[in-house]
């Protein structure tokens, strides 16, 4: 499966594709913005008490997932009106060390905008959006440690 760039300014999906990061990070570019910021995140060769991770399956309730982006973009939209492009992308299936399994870009005229709106993306998504991690690692396999509970995305504030 190959991502294409949607025609509007939100690009969201759950894939099992390697993630186009280049791409993401054009798509993010607007005339009207000054700051676009990328965050990649990528399997790591550890984990909290568990040294040697070798591979990350990664698991979503898709639809469910989607819709969660879609939720999350409106709110940083609520929250930072002018915010150009937003990108969210997430694989799934199993990922060796180094690949990367999330990214998201935000654009805004300015930078701290920009950054305010991307930290809070990849904090909400890794708190709000269904998608689940099983790690394997040098002394066994297990769900992720630092997996939380999955809450609600706030209701959107319009001020």
């Amino acid at each position: 499966m190959v991502l294409i760039p949607p025609e509007g300014a939100d690009w969201l999906a759950v894939t099992d594709a390697s993630l186009p990061v280049a791409q993401a990070l054009d798509f993010a570019g607007d005339p009207s913005c000054g700051g676009v910021v990328c965050f990649c995140g990528t399997v790591r060769d550890h984990a909290e008490g568990r040294p040697g991770v070798e591979t990350l399956t990664y698991e979503a309730y898709r639809e469910g997932a989607e819709r969660a982006l879609g939720e999350l973009a409106a709110a940083a939209r609520a929250r930072w009106p002018e915010l150009g492009r937003l990108v969210m992308l997430h694989r799934t299936g199993t990922l060796v060390v180094g690949e990367v399994a999330v990214v998201v870009v935000a654009s805004a005229p300015h930078r701290n905008e920009a950054f305010d709106a991307a930290r809070y993306l990849i904090d909400e998504l890794k708190r709000t959006v269904p998608i689940w991690k099983h790690e394997r690692w040098a002394g066994g396999s297990g769900w992720s440690e630092c997996a939380e509970p999955l809450s609600a995305q706030p209701a959107i504030e319009l001020s």
